[in-house]
């Protein structure tokens, strides 16, 4: 069985060339990954096919629900071809965008994509290959756009655009992504990613595509989602603070302080919040991250973030497994940290007036005021975990579940560990168990406090209405795992009798 975490921040590893061998997604995980994101801008779906056979192999080897989060690659904007395959823009020259579809050159190229003609006014920004080159719109029309260059440099073929300052009129799933949105739904996805989220009704229309079937993740690298956080927040069932192209698209010193906003905002909502991107981007070529991609790491921990993700770190680099291992001992290190609790409760989370809300807040205080070991909760759809988690208690939650997909969504849930378990029928059996698992999965032992929760009747979800406090018997555990046992003597016996 696979002993909780001691950190309550999750890892979010992104798997890739280097680390879609079975052996190496074991190891990731027993490094410390609580969840794999596979990445659908690279590779086929055979190649996807086979790494989700892989994890739920390993998921019933370990008996440890895990998460898989499939990240949709949303619209990519770029320019045309380039005589040569390269032309070198000037800076203060004029450069051209057009909708010729003919090889380009220092004057002129082809920008593929009719919409941005009658959306980019005068003014506007144009960034290309990540910001490396910097134009603004001077001439507008229908059938090109005439820029300055302000800061010049090697342009080559299908480089990548970004329009900071426009609202692009195009939808966040483009054909590519339905198909794999559609793959992604029958490998039975617990999340799904939607790129380049511009406005709530984005995450609205994935949404209705996706139903109940996958909780949704709406990533926030658009300029224009800030403007609308809230709304988008609300819609969602969790957010990623996509650091890589807000900092193409936004002055780089501006990211920090939204990060931090972004969090805040997402903890408000009690729905999960990762921080993404280059957070131990050295680690691609070396074993060991800087100074102050560490402090970057735990700068998110400290922030309140539920999880920190790895990209090339673990998906292509040269050290996956000593990138992971990195990242939960920065995680673990900064949750020791004597002020780390104050820090996480900086952002006030405001309950809702539901009773739901209120005994989530209240079990929390309660859980400290008895000096409680951990939290346990039975919960059908989560909201339970969620509910509590938002309130980042200062013990470990054990969340319960009969439903495999629920404890699987809960992966990428600050402080929660997530068992699969049978129902239960009336509340002395709900005790029973929960104290059994309590100790089976070693997150309190005899002789302490457990406060529980749970909603009756029973496998209803949102009915939580229940605050219990108990304290564990040392061979309770040992008692029952007897009477199991005796019972299946017992029927074995029945059996050869017959």
């Amino acid at each position: 069985m696979f002993a909780p975490r001691s950190r309550k921040v999750k890892i979010l590893a992104t798997l890739g060339p280097a680390s879609t061998e079975p052996e190496m997604i074991r190891k990731l995980l027993l490094a410390g990954a609580d969840a794999f994101r596979i990445n659908m801008s690279h590779g086929n779906h055979a190649q996807k096919a086979a790494i989700v056979a892989t994890i739920r192999a390993l998921e019933k080897d370990l008996r440890r629900p895990t998460t898989i989060l499939f990240d949709l690659q949303g619209p990519k904007l770029r320019v045309g071809r380039f005589k040569g395959k390269s032309a070198m823009l000037e800076t203060g020259d004029r450069f051209t965008l057009d909708r010729k579809r003919t090889a380009g050159d220092s004057q002129r190229a082809e920008l593929p994509h009719p919409e941005l003609f009658g959306a980019i006014r005068p003014g506007d920004r144009i960034l290309i290959d990540d910001g490396k080159v910097r134009l603004k719109a001077i001439e507008v029309d229908d059938k090109a756009i005439v820029t300055e260059v302000q800061v010049g440099g090697m342009v080559s073929d299908n480089k990548g655009v970004n329009v900071p300052d426009v609202v692009v009129p195009i939808p966040a799933l483009t054909e590519k992504d339905r198909a794999d949105l559609t793959f992604a739904l029958e490998q039975k996805a617990d999340w799904i990613a939607l790129s380049f989220v511009q406005r709530p009704e984005d995450v609205a229309e994935a949404r209705a595509l996706i139903g109940e079937r996958a909780a949704l993740l709406a990533k926030i690298e658009k300029p224009a989602a800030i403007d609308q956080l809230n709304d988008i927040v609300a819609l969602a069932d969790a957010v990623m603070v996509a650091r890589g192209d807000l900092g193409v698209e936004l002055p780089p010193e501006q990211v920090p302080p939204l990060q931090n906003r972004i969090i805040a905002v997402a903890r408000q909502f009690g729905k999960p919040v990762v921080v993404a991107t280059q957070m131990l981007e050295s680690m691609i070529t070396s074993p060991t991250p800087t100074r102050a991609e560490v402090s970057d790491v735990a700068t998110a921990i400290y922030d309140g973030a539920d999880a920190v993700m790895l990209s090339a770190e673990s998906a292509a680099g040269q050290y996956p497994c000593e990138a992971v291992a990195m990242m939960d001992r920065i995680a673990s290190s900064a949750e020791r940290d004597p002020i780390y609790p104050a820090r996480i409760h900086f952002t006030e989370t405001r309950l809702e007036p539901t009773t739901a809300d209120a005994l989530a807040g209240s079990a929390r205080q309660i859980a400290s005021t008895v000096s409680a070991t951990a939290m346990v909760c039975y919960t059908s759809s989560g909201s339970t975990a969620r509910r509590i988690a938002r309130e980042r208690p200062a013990v470990p939650l054990l969340a319960m579940s009969a439903s495999l997909t629920t404890t699987r969504r809960l992966g990428i849930l600050w402080g929660v560990h997530a068992v699969h378990t049978r129902d239960v029928g009336s509340f002395e059996e709900m005790v029973a168990k929960a104290k059994r698992m309590a100790l089976r999965h070693r997150i309190a032992q005899g002789g302490d406090r457990v406060v529980l929760m749970a909603g009756v009747p029973f496998g209803t979800a949102g009915s939580t209405n229940v605050i219990h406090v108990v304290r564990l018997v040392g061979d309770e555990l040992d008692r029952h795992t007897a009477r199991e046992a005796a019972a299946r003597d017992s029927e074995s016996k029945d059996s050869a009798r017959k």
